[in-house]
């Protein structure tokens, strides 16, 4: 199978819903749960990776299915031999089972019901509690009754949540995201995921025509995060990350990858806010 940072193939196990993926921000393997097997999102990022993508949502789930596929997947990972074959040295340890996959988690009605599936065949594996669980999501949905009380149970299954902010304008939301929340929705959104689960903020960062991210677009994001902290709301940090694998999208042509000392000094300066930072060139 022979899994590498640069490529996320949901189809590398043969399975329709679950994937194992080498995960930089996990630093080691993640075992991906794809809600989303049609492809379908309710955003589209100009840095997305995933082939043929559409606006929609998740379809209809066989949860009997997931919850088999997972259990083989497991079976796999953890034969004898299986990390030392496929993963690089380093990154040979299984980290998590994150929600993930080619569209929006949280678009999915079963979203819940999937999560009781996960934390049953962690439960029948004994790992439940000690493996976590993540949900990676656009925070759109966030606000919806049934989500937040996804979240809570995910809070209770040793979960996490990361939730993507990659600018904190209307304008910045729609040159990378397509679809804008503007900064008020995404601020009530963080919070409500934060008071919910321990939450994240992912924030991926590149070059787009060869110019970084502008100094407005800089600022607004340091006083968004600003804000959120001064306010209390209880986020466990950023995941500031670069480009790893090449978009799928119209844009590729136009995006490329910042030098690691952008994301150090962006992340100095976040960290000045009193957030932790993670930093994944």
């Amino acid at each position: 199978m022979g899994l590498d940072v640069h490529d996320h193939d949901r189809g590398s196990a043969g399975l329709l819903y679950v994937y194992p993926v080498v995960s930089r921000r996990a630093r080691g393997v993640s075992l991906g749960v794809n809600l989303n097997p049609n492809h379908a999102c309710n955003w589209r990022c100009v840095y997305c990776q995933v082939p043929n993508l559409v606006f929609g949502a998740a379809p209809e789930l066989d949860l009997d299915r997931l919850e088999r596929e997972l259990e083989q997947l497991f079976e796999l990972v953890r034969s004898p031999g299986w990390l030392d074959a496929n993963a690089p040295e380093g990154l040979r340890r299984i980290n998590d089972v994150a929600f993930s996959g080619n569209g929006e988690p949280t678009s999915s009605p079963q979203f819940g019901e999937a999560i009781e599936r996960v934390a049953r065949v962690l439960a029948r594996r004994g790992e439940l509690g000690a493996l976590r669980v993540v949900l990676i999501t656009n925070g759109s949905l966030v606000h919806k009754p049934e989500v937040q009380a996804g979240l809570r149970r995910l809070a209770a299954i040793h979960g996490e949540v990361w939730f993507k902010l990659d600018s904190a304008t209307e304008s910045g939301q729609r040159a990378i995201n397509t679809i804008a929340l503007g900064p008020e929705r995404t601020r009530a959104n963080v919070e409500l995921a934060a008071r919910a689960a321990p939450t994240w903020l992912q924030t991926c960062v590149f070059a787009r025509r060869g110019l970084p991210p502008s100094e407005p677009e800089r600022r607004a994001y340091l006083a968004f995060v600003g804000e959120l902290v001064q306010s209390g709301v209880p986020l466990r940090g950023v995941l500031l990350y670069g480009l790893a694998r090449p978009s799928l999208q119209p844009e590729a042509p136009e995006l490329s990858r910042l030098p690691a000392e952008w994301l150090e000094d962006f992340a100095a300066e976040i960290r000045a806010l009193g957030l932790a930072v993670e930093v994944q060139p």
